[in-house]
C-alpha cells in the first residue's frame, strides 16, 4: 500500500496547486513606486497639457456670450456682460440653421457610405485573394498623398460633366473619395485582428461570405465601424474647400463654407462666429460620446492577439 499522507498535508498541497504561480514563490515584490517629485512632475505635465486643449474652447465659448463691443475691446476679460443675443441672432438673422441642416445630411449620408463601403472593402481585402489584390491596396495608399488643391480641379470636372455642381450629392461623392481608402486600409487591419476560424465555423454552419461577414463578423467590429464613423463623419462636417468650388446657391451651402460669410475683409463678425463655432461642436461632440466607448476599445484592439 502506498504512503497515507496526513490530512493536513493533503490540503496544503491541494491549495498549493491551485495558488497562481507567482503566489506560490511568496510575496511578489511590489513596483517600486514613484517618487513625489516624478509625480508632482507627471500631474503638472497633465495639467498643462488639458488646460493648452481646453483653453481655446473654453476662450471661444466665454466670447460668445460678450456682446460685440466686448469682444473687440483692447482690454481682456474673461466673463463680462454676458448674454445669448448672439446665439438668438445667429439662429434667426442667418441661415445657419440651412447650413446646419445641410452639413448634418451631408456629413450623415458621407458616414453611412463610408461605413458600408470601407467595411466591405476592408473585409475583402483582409480575407480573400483575387487578381489585382496588391494593386488595389496600393491605390487606396496613393490616394492619401495626393492634397485637397490638387484633387479639387479633376474632381470638380467629373462633377461637372455629371451635372453634380450645387447639389449635396457632389460634396457626398467628394468626402467620400476622400475617406473611404483610408478607412479601408484601417478596417482591413482590424479585421486581420478577428481569427479566421470564426469564417471557417459559419461556413460548416452553411453560411455564405455575405451571411459571414454581416452576422459574424461585423458584431465583431465595433470598435474600428466605430473609428471609420467618426472619422468620415469629422471629414464631412469640418470640410470647406470643397464646399466653397461645388457649393453656388446660398441655401446648399454647408457650414464650412457657409461661416465665410461671417469674415468679411473688413468687418469681422465676430458675434456671430463665436457662437457658430460653439454650435458646430455640438453634432461632432454626440458622435465622439456615442462612439467613444467603442474608440477607447478600438485602441487596444490586436493587443492580445497570439
Amino acid at each position: 500500500m502506498g504512503e497515507i499522507l496526513p490530512v493536513a498535508a493533503i490540503d496544503a498541497a491541494h491549495v498549493e496547486g491551485a495558488l497562481p504561480r507567482d503566489e506560490r514563490r511568496g510575496p511578489v515584490t511590489r513596483r517600486r513606486e514613484r517618487s513625489i517629485l516624478a509625480s508632482v512632475a507627471l500631474h503638472g505635465t497633465l495639467i498643462v497639457a488639458v488646460f493648452i486643449a481646453l483653453f481655446p474652447v473654453i476662450w471661444v465659448l466665454l466670447s460668445s456670450l460678450k456682446p460685440r463691443t466686448e469682444i473687440v475691446r483692447s482690454n481682456i476679460e474673461l466673463f463680462n456682460s454676458p448674454t445669448l443675443d448672439n446665439y438668438r441672432a445667429v439662429l434667426t438673422e442667418t441661415n445657419f440653421p440651412t447650413w446646419f441642416l445641410n452639413s448634418v445630411i451631408v456629413a450623415g449620408f458621407t458616414m453611412v457610405i463610408g461605413i458600408t463601403m470601407s467595411a466591405s472593402a476592408g473585409y475583402a481585402l483582409a480575407r480573400f485573394n483575387f487578381a489585382g489584390k496588391r494593386g488595389l491596396m496600393w491605390v487606396f495608399l496613393i490616394t492619401q498623398m495626393f492634397p485637397v488643391a490638387i484633387l479639387i480641379v479633376p474632381i470638380y470636372t467629373i462633377m461637372a460633366n455629371l451635372g453634380l455642381i450645387d447639389t449635396k450629392l457632389s460634396l457626398i461623392i467628394a468626402y467620400c473619395s476622400t475617406a473611404v481608402p483610408f478607412c479601408a486600409w484601417m478596417m482591413k487591419g482590424y479585421f486581420e485582428t478577428i481569427p479566421k476560424e470564426l469564417d471557417e465555423a459559419a461556413a460548416l454552419d452553411g453560411l455564405g461570405p455575405f451571411a459571414t461577414f454581416y452576422r459574424v463578423i461585423l458584431p465583431l467590429a465595433k470598435p474600428g465601424i466605430a473609428v471609420t464613423a467618426f472619422y468620415t463623419f469629422l471629414t464631412a462636417w469640418g470640410e470647406v474647400a470643397y464646399a466653397i468650388a461645388f457649393i453656388q446657391t446660398d441655401n446648399k451651402l454647408t457650414l464650412g463654407a457657409g461661416l465665410q460669410q461671417f469674415v468679411p475683409q473688413f468687418n469681422q463678425r465676430w458675434e456671430l462666429l463665436t457662437p457658430a463655432a460653439i454650435l458646430i461642436l455640438i453634432p461632432a461632440a454626440l458622435v465622439f460620446f456615442f462612439a467613444q466607448r467603442h474608440l477607447v476599445a478600438g485602441l487596444t484592439a490586436g493587443g492580445t492577439k497570439g
